[in-house]
């Protein structure tokens, strides 16, 4: 059976210097996989590469066992993507915006459906940008969910809200993880990691510093929590 995600020493650069460089990994199908590094670490990037919306300058990558840059129209037909750049047209509203991502899929699913099961239904006519922060970022899982795929990338989901609409974002991705699907996220929160994920991937300046379970990333640093283990690998943050 075929990995949900594979990537082959991959390596993109940009202005000449090396955003991503020779990572390599597996996702397994129904795997919660978390990518976690400093801001300018590259995460978003390697996301981006991983889709085939940028071209590895080495390495490869498959989506499914398909090439993301040879049959691209496959791969988004089987994957759903939340990317931190989400931006939206003026004045749109939920329900026009869940009916124009819908008409880009052959079998969607039914949106009100997902509506409903992310408690958006009673926004459907609202405009996007008069919604919370948290039901934004729930509306985002929606529109992903929309081609009915069977992986979801989520870039640092619950960046900016406040502790109760983060808590509430985890307990939805809590019943995605019920349904196998596999997802891929990255996060600052290391809760949010602790909680959701079943295998990290740490990087720093595009490098890979460590792969494994909570129990084993905190075995190897000798470290009582994740946090302090995330330090320990990767130290401080970057600049962008």
């Amino acid at each position: 059976m075929n990995p949900a995600i594979e990537a082959k020493q991959v390596t993109k650069e940009i202005g000449g210097k090396k955003i991503v460089n020779q990572l390599s990994f597996t996702i397994n199908k129904g795997e919660v996989f978390g990518l976690l590094g400093p801001n300018g670490a590259g995460k978003t990037t390697t996301i981006e590469t991983l889709l085939g919306i940028k071209r590895p300058d080495q390495g490869s990558t498959k989506i499914l066992g398909l090439d993301p840059l040879k049959r691209r129209r496959e791969v988004f037909e089987r994957v759903g993507v939340q990317l931190q750049s989400s931006s939206y047209q003026n004045n749109i509203r939920v329900g026009e915006l869940c009916r124009e991502i819908s008409s880009l899929y052959k079998e969607p699913r039914d949106y009100q459906e997902l509506l409903n099961l992310f408690k958006l239904e009673r926004f459907e006519a609202q405009p996007v940008e008069k919604l919370s922060g948290g039901e934004k970022q729930k509306l985002s899982i929606v529109l992903a969910l929309i081609p009915d795929p069977e992986i979801i990338f989520l870039d640092e989901l619950t960046t900016g809200l406040d502790t109760e609409a983060r808590r509430n974002v985890w307990q939805t991705l809590l019943k995605l993880k019920e349904t196998q699907l596999t997802i891929f996220l990255t996060t600052h929160y290391m809760e949010e990691a602790e909680i959701l994920c079943d295998r990290l991937f740490l990087i720093k300046r595009g490098n890979m510093v460590a792969e494994g379970t909570v129990s084993e990333l905190l075995a190897e640093s000798c470290q009582n929590n994740l946090e302090d283990a995330y330090l320990w690998y990767v130290g401080e943050d970057e600049d962008e």
